[in-house]
C-alpha cells in the first residue's frame, strides 16, 4: 500500500551539536515499526544553498508505511523527544505529486499516496554528483542558487546533504507548482540541468514533488505554510 512521507528541520543548542545528533539519532531509528525509509542529513547555512554547512541544525526525510506509523513515532520515540527539547523544530507530512528516480536504491515517489498539487508544493532533489564533475557542478551551481533565492513565490529553502562528500541537495517549499515551474523554466536553470545530463555529472539522482500537509513547528521562527 502506498505510504506518506515527512521531513524534518531540527535546530540545536549549542555549536556543534548537528553531527552528535546524527549519530545518535542513526542509532536509534534502526527499528522503528512502520518507517521503511529514513536518510540523516546535514544542512546548509540559513538559506544558503551555496556549498557550506551549519554545525546546529540537521534533518531528516522518512517515508512511513502510514499516518498511524509517523504518529506513533512522532507520540513516543525518542528521537521526536530530543525534537521538542531543541531550539527550534519544524516538520511536515507530505504526498506524492510527481517526480523521479532513487534515493540509495529506493524509487521514493512510486513508494508515495498521491496528493493534490493545487496548493503549495514542496520539492526534494538530491543527487550523487560524480566526483570528477564536482568542480564543474560547484561553478555551475552558484549563480542557479542566487536565481533560486530570488524566485518569486518561493516560501522557504534549505540545502541538504550526507555523508559521504558529494551527496547533496535542496528541499523546498513554493507557493504553487506554477512558481515552482517558473523558476525551473528559467534559462540559467535549464541549461545546468542539460549539463547534468550531457555531461553525466551525477551517479544517482533523484527529483519529487509533494503536497506538504500537517505542519507542525517553526522554521527560522516561523511556519512557512502557516
Amino acid at each position: 500500500m502506498p505510504g506518506i512521507a515527512s521531513f524534518h528541520l531540527t535546530t540545536w543548542h549549542g555549536t556543534g551539536a548537528a553531527w552528535a545528533h546524527l549519530g545518535r539519532d542513526r542509532l536509534a531509528l534502526g527499528r522503528v515499526p512502520g518507517l521503511e525509509f529514513v536518510r540523516l542529513l546535514g544542512t546548509g547555512r540559513g538559506s544558503s544553498t551555496r556549498r557550506g554547512a551549519t554545525t546546529s541544525r540537521t534533518a531528516m526525510f522518512a517515508v512511513w508505511r502510514d499516518e498511524a506509523a509517523l504518529d506513533d513515532f512522532v507520540a513516543g520515540h525518542r528521537v521526536a523527544a530530543r525534537w521538542r527539547a531543541a531550539r527550534e523544530h519544524w516538520s511536515v507530512r507530505l504526498r506524492g505529486a510527481g517526480g523521479h528516480g532513487a534515493w540509495r536504491g529506493v524509487e521514493v515517489p512510486a513508494r508515495l499516496a498521491r496528493g493534490s498539487d493545487a496548493g503549495p508544493v514542496a520539492v526534494l532533489t538530491r543527487a550523487d554528483v560524480r566526483r570528477a564533475a564536482r568542480r564543474r557542478f560547484g561553478r555551475a551551481g552558484g549563480p542557479v542558487d542566487d536565481e533560486l533565492a530570488a524566485a518569486r513565490g518561493l516560501l522557504a529553502v534549505v540545502a541538504i546533504g550526507e555523508a559521504p562528500i558529494g551527496r547533496l541537495g535542496t528541499f523546498s517549499l513554493w507557493e504553487s507548482l506554477d512558481a515552482m515551474r517558473t523558476f525551473a523554466a528559467s534559462a540559467r536553470h535549464a541549461e545546468v540541468v542539460a549539463r547534468t545530463r550531457r555531461e553525466r555529472w551525477y551517479g544517482e539522482e533523484m527529483f519529487a514533488r509533494f503536497e506538504p500537509y500537517g505542519s507542525t513547528g517553526a522554521w527560522d521562527g516561523r511556519d512557512p505554510l502557516a
